[in-house]
């Protein structure tokens, strides 16, 4: 893929950039594989906000993604290469041998015409899916399973791609884009490849109303608020904090562990970060 940038016809043009498209090949999405969903704005079932600076943007379907790979041994066509607004990725419409059709993440080097398949007999190349267990050691792979057969929950945005350090026993440890060393079941699944579009990380999207149109509502400095809400606000003009850094709810925002263990935490060699 490539990236366009724009003339500065406005300010907000002005550093905008966007994508060329090249690598699409179809512009509408397989009807079969939408699903409505709505927009929940952030708020939960009682109408309360339970994740802040989320809302409005524009409409938009679902596309099914198929993360469980569960099409054993039945080769399958790539159709399409086609655009998800809901995703970082590219995603590939696949036609299975028996009929079906199924949309997976599209990796690098994933072209139309090409063959794809899961399960053992699956060959080693870009967008077969495998369990770790056959995988060679030092492979890139996306699209990782923790819990077989729940399906792929890591490694799955733009340009992203894990590796297979080695195999141990009934664990494989797997080296993430983080840096995080991470013990996982061979029995689990992995696909081939590294994640397409790479380049959406240069994305310069130029101004707010861009991240308006895909959801995001602005996000306010503690400071700039008055101190019914916020423990930094308040004050003429500006003023230091006067304590230690919080959050809206009065935790400690630095170096504070706020992060409940969870069972799957004991699996991690090593941490991402320093």
């Amino acid at each position: 893929m490539g990236i366009k940038s724009y003339n500065p016809t406005s300010p907000g043009r002005r550093g905008m950039s966007g994508y060329t498209f090249d690598e699409i090949t179809k512009g509408k999405p397989e009807k079969s594989l939408l699903v409505s969903v709505k927009e929940k704005a952030g708020r939960n079932f009682q109408g309360k906000v339970t994740v802040r600076h989320r809302g409005a943007g524009v409409k938009r379907k679902l596309r099914t993604i198929d993360f469980r790979r569960d099409k054993i041994n039945i080769p399958g066509r790539v159709a399409a290469i086609e655009y998800d607004p809901n995703r970082s990725a590219r995603i590939a419409l696949i036609f299975y041998a028996d009929g079906e059709k199924r949309y997976i993440l599209a990796p690098i080097g994933l072209e139309v015409g090409q063959t794809v398949m899961s399960g053992d007999k699956a060959e080693i190349k870009p967008g077969n899916n495998l369990p770790l267990k056959i995988i060679p050691s030092g492979t890139q792979i996306h699209n990782i399973e923790l819990n077989r057969g729940k399906g792929g929950q890591l490694v799955r945005s733009a340009g992203t791609a894990a590796q297979l350090m080695v195999k141990e026993g009934e664990y494989a440890l797997i080296r993430m884009p983080s840096g995080e060393l991470r013990r996982v079941n061979i029995e689990c699944t992995a696909t081939i490849g590294q994640v397409g579009n790479v380049e959406h990380q240069n994305i310069s999207y130029g101004k707010a109303g861009r991240k308006r149109l895909m959801g995001w509502r602005p996000t306010v400095r503690g400071a700039a608020m008055s101190p019914r809400n916020h423990p930094h606000g308040g004050g003429e003009g500006r003023n230091p904090r006067g304590m230690n850094p919080k959050t809206l709810w009065g935790k400690p925002a630095l170096g504070y562990k706020t992060r409940q263990p969870k069972p799957s935490d004991k699996l991690i060699v090593k941490r991402r970060g320093k």
